[in-house]
């Protein structure tokens, strides 16, 4: 079989990344926030933000974890990231508050992450 294609390299890893930052946005940011007020206004983010963070996710989770399965045919990637994308979507699209919001998204960008890097790492070795 051919090495693993630089296209699905880009997408686990644009994936993988963005799951990062989602992380990075649902723990961090609020950390920020408690710890200084000051900078709420500075760096809030608007509702939107969390519906184009979902609208990125699912064309470039669907890309790289389509290719990876054609190359391992592998279940298991791909039934975490959807779990992941489904909370992901619970959240930004369903949550009543901001507490269920982060309960949500904060396991499904794990979840998807998780999903993406063994997606990568199957579709490596296969």
């Amino acid at each position: 079989m051919p090495a693993i294609s630089r296209h699905q390299r880009l997408f686990d890893g644009l994936a993988i990344g963005a799951s990062a930052v989602c992380l990075v946005h649902c723990l961090v940011l609020p950390a920020l926030l408690v710890l200084l007020p000051t900078l709420g206004a500075w760096l809030a983010f608007p509702e939107s933000f969390h519906v184009g963070a979902l609208a990125f996710a699912v064309p470039t989770s669907a890309f790289a974890l389509a290719g990876g399965y054609r190359r391992h045919r592998r279940a298991r990637p791909v039934l975490i990231a959807l779990l992941g994308l489904a909370l992901l979507a619970l959240g930004a699209l369903a949550a009543p508050d901001e507490v269920v919001e982060t309960v949500l998204t904060v396991p499904g960008a794990i979840a998807l992450a998780i999903g993406h890097a063994l997606n990568w790492r199957l579709a490596r070795h296969a």
